[in-house]
């Protein structure tokens, strides 16, 4: 319905209630012995705290929330750039904040009512749908928790939604509002503008040195040179060691006697079929063709196209209906046709139009292909070996480079490298096996440590070494000269055709007609028709989408357009405001989307009052402790 809607909930707290009220036994997994924390707090909520090790569990569960959401372990760097500790803050105060007041208000649970909620839970269930208490044991034993702790768990998630559920519960939205976002959605606009380029501007002139110099001061993090690591790395799998010239020409011959038939290529028939209403019209049509008539005759009196008879190429045994393939392949030459046959689908006659006769590699052309696989055969039989000999070498104290060479191995040096697999250049270094991961892992790694293999595949290896890093700096502005005048040019540019723009909607504001300010530009007035809020519009782009429904109708705006290099001026010329849409027309899937976006703002606010009722502390030093172990 609304940009809204897609969007889902987005507060924290809803997030948060997702978390500590998903009917999933898996969030629930706190042991005991985790929990002791003893007198100290990170937060504290009246007679609520929660501890450092509960922290730290919260904080490493929303790592792994956000990791498998963008597909990669987070660094301790990257956590803190998505905001993790923060996040892990606000889940965790809200819950505390909940628990408090809980308390306050003297919440329990009845142990009947909690024995009802355990039993259902569908992770306890047996086949049959009932709780099945060996199916509970052994669920809480594979995540390594207490019956006692899950409990306790439990009863806490139950408690805190009789609150939730007090609160929000049953909130639905009233038509009024309904009606209004729905013709909100549902407007629509005419637009008359003007695409305004840099030829609609004088060149910008050179910068001078100093403008230059002073530009580039104010950016210059916009060139800064990243850190670049030097990673020297052995990769081993079967293509690794295989040795195709170690294979016998006596093990490679019987190799291609044991599976000659791989070799070979069966023949082929490119099949025409017609079938016939009954056997009578078969007949007739089989005694046409012998007294002269083509089968393409026959084709054009069914009414059909070659293409529509036209069944395909196929060996002997692959041919469909395999009730054909004998007759088919008695036909002596292409362009011959079989008797009446009948089919699976009633009587045929099949023409063969094409014929390609079967064909074989000699062992003198398959033997290249046949040592190839069999070196890499023998070559997935030692590679372990091969993997243990290579560590061993290690540990005895030979380098990555020594190591590599009496395995017959090759190191492979990259000189320069940054975590995004670019060189000093620009260029993306090619060919890095596993490279997001090698990356990451040289990235972590300390320079000359040796680092334990990475896994290539199912069974190959790869072994690194950082054997250099040179540190992030910035580049001077010789160095980027060419680039910081291109980059300066271009954004004096956009100011300057920011400038003419707002100045001609000056013009057009105070009654200027568009035409005659085209006419001068040498552009053309054009008219989007029927523009919504949610056109993903390729010249306008959201920008100026947005800027068209940020008025009324008359409204003359200046917006920049989908590319970002290039003006909009635009006038609304008229509006429809879709004042026959009603609150019926929105689905109750979209209506019960807005009630709950409605009912997670009453949550936020309850949470931002029960946080001014009660208070709250936080021990942040004691928190950076929990996450340093």
């Amino acid at each position: 319905m609304l940009d809204i809607l897609r969007r889902g909930a987005k507060s924290w707290v809803a997030k948060l209630l997702l978390i500590v009220l998903v009917a999933s036994f898996g969030v629930w997994g706190i042991s005991g012995s985790i929990l002791n924390d003893g007198s100290t707090a990170v937060i504290t909520v009246g007679e609520t705290v929660v501890g450092p090790n509960e922290f730290r569990l919260a904080y490493d569960r929303q790592v792994a929330v956000v990791g498998r959401q963008i597909g990669q372990r987070l660094t301790t760097e990257q956590a803190r750039a998505f905001g993790v500790e923060n996040q892990v803050y606000s889940q965790l105060i809200a819950g505390a904040l909940l628990d408090e007041q809980a308390r306050a208000m003297n919440l329990g649970l009845s142990d009947d009512r909690l024995a009802a909620l355990i039993a259902e839970d569908p992770a306890f269930h047996d086949f049959n749908g009932r709780f099945d208490r060996s199916n509970f044991r052994r669920v809480l034993s594979s995540v390594g928790m207490s019956e006692e702790d899950y409990l306790k768990s439990r009863g806490q998630v139950a408690i805190r939604t009789q609150i939730v559920e007090a609160v929000s519960d049953g909130f639905s939205a009233p038509d009024a509002l309904i009606k209004a976002m729905a013709q909100y959605e549902a407007e629509t606009r005419d637009v008359d503008y003007l695409l305004l380029t840099k030829s609609s501007i004088d060149p910008v002139a050179a910068p001078s040195d100093s403008e230059l110099a002073n530009w580039f001061e104010d950016n210059k993090t916009r060139y800064a040179a990243p850190e670049y690591r030097k990673i020297t790395y052995v990769k081993l799998e079967g293509e690794d060691i295989a040795d195709p010239a170690a294979i016998t020409a006596e093990a490679a011959r019987a190799d291609y006697e044991a599976r000659k038939d791989r070799y070979t290529t069966p023949e082929t028939r490119t099949i025409d079929q017609l079938v016939f209403a009954d056997r009578a019209a078969a007949d007739a049509a089989a005694a046409a063709l012998a007294s002269g008539k083509s089968f393409d005759d026959l084709i054009a009196e069914q009414g059909r196209k070659p293409a529509d008879v036209r069944i395909g190429s196929f060996g002997k045994s692959a041919v469909p209906d395999q009730s054909l393939a004998d007759a088919v392949f008695a036909v002596s030459e292409a362009g011959g046709t079989t008797p009446v046959v009948d089919g699976q689908f009633g009587p045929v006659i099949l023409r063969v139009a094409e014929i390609t006769p079967e064909s074989s590699k000699s062992f003198a052309e398959a033997e290249p292909e046949i040592r190839e696989q069999l070196a890499l055969a023998e070559a997935a039989q030692v590679l372990l070996d091969v993997h243990d000999a290579y560590e061993d070498a290690r540990a005895g104290g030979m380098t990555l480079e020594e190591a590599a060479a009496q395995q017959k191995l090759t190191p492979v040096t990259i000189e320069a490298i940054d975590r995004s697999g670019s060189a000093p250049d620009g260029t993306i270094v090619r060919d890095i096996p596993e490279s997001q991961t090698l990356l990451r892992e040289a990235f972590e790694a300390e320079i000359e440590v040796e680092t334990p293999p990475l896994n290539l595949g199912t069974d190959g290896f790869i072994w690194f070494e950082v054997a250099g890093i040179t540190p992030a700096r910035d580049r001077t502005l010789d160095e980027v000269r060419d680039q910081a005048i291109a980059d300066w040019t271009a954004e004096k540019t956009i100011e300057a055709l920011g400038a003419k723009a707002t100045e001609m909607k000056d013009r057009l504001s105070k009654g200027a007609d568009m035409a005659t300010i085209a006419e001068e530009l040498s552009v053309a007035v054009e008219t989007k028709y029927g523009l919504s809020r949610q056109d993903a519009d390729a010249v306008f782009g959201e920008a100026a989408v947005a800027s068209a429904f940020s008025g009324p109708s008359g409204l003359v705006e200046v917006a920049n357009d989908a590319s970002g290099d290039n003006k909009i001026l635009l006038k609304v010329k008229a509006v429809d405001e879709a004042s026959t849409v009603t609150a019926g027309s929105v689905s109750p899937e979209q209506r019960a989307q807005v009630s709950q976006r409605i009912a997670d703002d009453i949550l936020d606010q309850m949470v931002g009052r029960l946080q001014s009722d009660y208070g709250v502390s936080v021990n942040r030093a004691l928190a950076e402790r929990a996450l340093a172990f």
